[in-house]
């Protein structure tokens, strides 16, 4: 019976170390975003007056596309660019308002290295969802650490976070942490590489710094050299000098450990500029959230030792977010996910120079952020050569980098092709705008739920960050309605508060400013304003209910019997006088 099992273990042995090496051999790969960097804010792209040694060798050795494109703004961007979707097919067209969340449907490159043998970890800003099914760990990343969302201080992070010594969220559970964000989220992600390296499993990280987007803090001795340049610009660059120094911790990480020869490296950006462009923009027009030039055209550099992939040489065909993730597929031979079209494709041709007869592309990007799109809204359509911009201006990018001169009039043909390529691109888009994303209630995976007014969906004024709820705006156009999907029926308890459970204090309370940190002024330090609330009001599952304030209370809990299917969840208070101040806070179980 021995001898009879013997050659079925050796090859089942056999087949075990070979997928181990298979494993092995699969390259690992690194995806570092930053967030409101544009182009240029390196030293390697000119710029006189901030210093970026260890991002500048990097570009010296790698392969770099010098005319590609992103979205003008942060979710839009981080949603094409791990998927492969244009970034209004996959429902976020802005970065507020429910329009943050990646739709369901979507497949990330998380699910697909996943699936693909890798181990996968998303750190620091993710700003495609906070609540179930939209999170990261609900899209293939297995190990999550991050703020909540679009960054540091936002509403839905974790309260009183400022850039230095915040708790973020790891794995869903919420942790201290000491040190500058970016600092502490280079730290994780060598500390998730260092195990997987240990396991010998091949790994794909998506690390995603919030710096240098604003608040502008900085630590002191980054800025120091940029003083002269005022607060904002100083600790912008301050920033970006932190981001440099962890750029070549990394690095020497990786060589250190021996991971370099086999590991892709991509240093990107998410959008435009915030707030370097008057310093240096190489020329071009518009920063972030502009539909020219500087508000999308961003760095990407890749290395790859391994792959032949570096040198020191540009790609300047055209190219776009949404060509990253089948890329990444074709360079690791990992499986593409069945029934999905990417929109973009794979430029392994041009990273290794052998395309011939590659295509006169045409991309589009625009910058809605508003409720639902608009047609034509500060829009590019592009190619290599041309940009036709709103539906109405036509440049030649080559004759005219900083695009001053409309040449729409003079090249008819060119208008025309641009506009047609739009038209038809609308038109298939059209339909998915109305498949709206709403945040699940009553599913086993997320039961209780919380959910913050950075999702509201409101014509008015969405608090976005924790200082507009220290502020308080009280008027009627201040409060705005969740999109919920009730997946079971039954009775819910629905709970409102104005400060979070963290804070856990009263609804009319005041509360004292937080501490400062170096930079500006954080969104903690400033005093939070009472609310004098005698009313508390939910509406959902076409009921309505008012109920009293108590004194002295934290939270107002309602209970309410739900159907399953979509469904607008309102929540407010109201004083004495009529005055109205959003539920900023929601904590909604399944009983």
């Amino acid at each position: 019976m021995i001898r009879k099992l013997i050659p079925t273990l050796l090859v089942a042995t056999t087949m075990l170390f070979a997928s181990a090496a298979s494993a092995a051999q699969k390259p690992n790969v690194i995806i570092v975003v930053t967030d409101d960097q544009g182009y240029g804010d390196l030293s390697c792209h000119g710029n006189p007056v901030l210093e970026t040694p260890n991002i500048d060798k990097l570009h010296g050795e790698s392969v770099r596309l010098t005319d590609y494109h992103v979205a003008p703004t942060c979710s839009p961007t981080r949603a094409a660019l791990i998927t492969g979707h244009w970034t209004n097919r996959t429902g976020v067209w802005h970065t507020i308002m429910g329009r943050s969340m990646l739709r369901a449907n979507e497949v990330t490159i998380g699910q697909i290295f996943k699936d693909g043998g890798y181990a996968t970890a998303m750190i620091g800003k993710w700003h495609l969802g906070d609540n179930y099914p939209y999170r990261p760990e609900d899209r293939g990343f297995t190990w999550v650490y991050r703020h909540g969302g679009g960054g540091v201080g936002q509403t839905p992070d974790y309260w009183d976070n400022a850039y230095f010594d915040g708790s973020y969220w790891f794995n869903g559970k919420p942790v201290p942490a000491r040190g500058f964000c970016t600092d502490v989220f280079f730290g994780q992600a060598m500390k998730f590489m260092e195990q997987q390296r240990k396991a010998k499993k091949p790994f794909l990280v998506y690390l995603c710094s919030n710096a240098p987007h604003g608040p502008m803090h900085s630590p002191p001795q980054n800025s120091a050299p940029y003083k002269s340049l005022g607060v904002n610009v100083a600790n912008f660059f301050g920033m970006i000098a932190n981001i440099d120094e962890n750029v070549g911790k990394l690095r020497n990480y990786l060589k250190g450990s021996g991971l370099d020869e086999n590991t892709i490296l991509i240093f990107t950006t998410d959008n435009g500029s915030s707030s370097g462009s008057k310093v240096f923009n190489d020329g071009m027009r518009g920063a972030k959230g502009s539909e020219y030039e500087g508000g999308h055209r961003v760095p990407l550099f890749i290395k790859w030792p391994k792959g032949d992939l570096g040198g020191g040489r540009d790609v300047k065909t055209i190219t776009s977010y949404v060509d990253v993730v089948p890329t990444l597929i074709d360079l690791c031979e990992v499986p593409a996910p069945k029934g999905v079209k990417f929109d973009g494709v794979s430029l392994k041709p041009l990273l290794y120079g052998t395309a011939k007869n590659w295509p006169d592309r045409i991309l589009v990007t625009d910058s809605q952020r508003v409720r639902d799109p608009i047609k034509w809204r500060k829009s590019a359509v592009m190619t290599s050569q041309w940009r036709y911009n709103n539906g109405k201006e036509l440049y030649d990018i080559k004759a005219d980098p900083g695009q001053r001169y409309n040449v729409a009039d003079k090249n008819p043909k060119v208008v025309s092709r641009l506009r047609g390529f739009y038209e038809d691109w609308w038109t298939e888009l059209e339909p998915s705008f109305k498949l709206t994303t709403e945040i699940y209630l009553g599913h086993p995976k997320a039961n209780p739920v919380r959910m913050t007014c950075h999702d509201w969906i409101s014509d008015g004024t969405t608090p976005w960050n924790q200082q507009h709820i220290r502020s308080l705006v009280t008027n009627k156009s201040a409060t705005g309605f969740w999109a919920v999907k009730v997946i079971t029926s039954g009775e819910y308890e629905v709970e409102l508060r104005r400060w979070p459970k963290t804070l856990d204090k009263p609804i009319a309370a005041a509360i004292p400013a937080g501490a400062e940190v170096p930079g500006t002024q954080a969104y903690r330090a400033r005093p939070g304003k009472a609310f004098p609330a005698v009313k508390a009001h939910l509406k959902i599952g076409g009921a309505e209910q008012t109920v009293a304030v108590p004194e002295g209370a934290t939270n107002v809990k309602l209970k309410v019997n739900l159907k399953p299917g979509n469904d607008e969840l309102w929540g407010k208070f109201s004083d004495a006088k009529g005055n109205e101040c959003g539920a900023y806070y929601a904590y909604v179980t399944k009983l």
